[in-house]
């Protein structure tokens, strides 16, 4: 016997749905998609952007490797309505606003930077790349980092109005530069070689 897949009309619907799982899972036009589990790369990658930022400053609970889910506006038919960056750094007002469940709604500031380290696939990286870009964009997150683990890379974006703009492209050896955290000393080498 088959069971049927919820349907939630609304956001805050889902977010009282509990399977007991445990498992993460996207909203997408009112039906759930469960996530895979991450990778051990990105979730290495991650993992070390939450040691260098640390280590240059942040306050440790603002900064999320992976685990924190973001509500984020649905700009067409099959786009999610929540997303689960590989990496983000929050505001010190979330924290109040995540002690039962560590989702940042629409109704909240946006987190300061988000992350996603581009997974292989046609798919996936067109994900990454475009439709998560606008709506991390629309959703007024200042800073988002694409990470690219096939070319070594990282590409630092900043919001300009309503879309992000390049910072740059970093590879190799040269320094990571974020408006967002000056002070953070961090090279695409290292972060690659962990």
């Amino acid at each position: 016997m088959t069971q049927a897949k919820p349907k939630f009309a609304t956001f805050e619907a889902y977010l009282e749905f509990d399977d007991g799982t445990g498992n993460r899972y996207e909203l997408i036009d009112e039906e759930l998609f469960a996530l895979p589990p991450e990778s051990e790369p990105n979730d290495a990658i991650a993992n070390f952007l939450f040691l260098k930022l640390v280590e240059a400053g942040l306050p440790y609970r603002l900064v999320r490797p992976g685990k924190c889910e973001i509500q984020v506006p649905v700009l067409q038919r099959g786009d999610a309505a929540n997303r689960y960056p590989d990496f983000l750094i929050l505001e010190e007002t979330h924290l109040s606003l995540t002690q039962n469940r560590l989702t940042i709604k629409l109704d909240a500031p946006p987190p300061r930077m988000v992350a996603e380290v581009l997974s292989p696939g046609r798919a996936n990286r067109e994900r990454d790349l475009i439709r998560k870009r606008a709506q991390y964009a629309k959703r007024g997150i200042p800073e988002y980092w694409l990470i690219d683990p096939d070319n070594r890379s990282v590409t630092v974006l900043t919001l300009q109005g309503d879309e992000y703009a390049e910072v740059g492209t970093f590879q190799d050896d040269r320094s990571i530069h974020s408006r967002q955290f000056p002070q953070l000393q961090l090279t695409p080498a290292q972060l690659f070689e962990n």
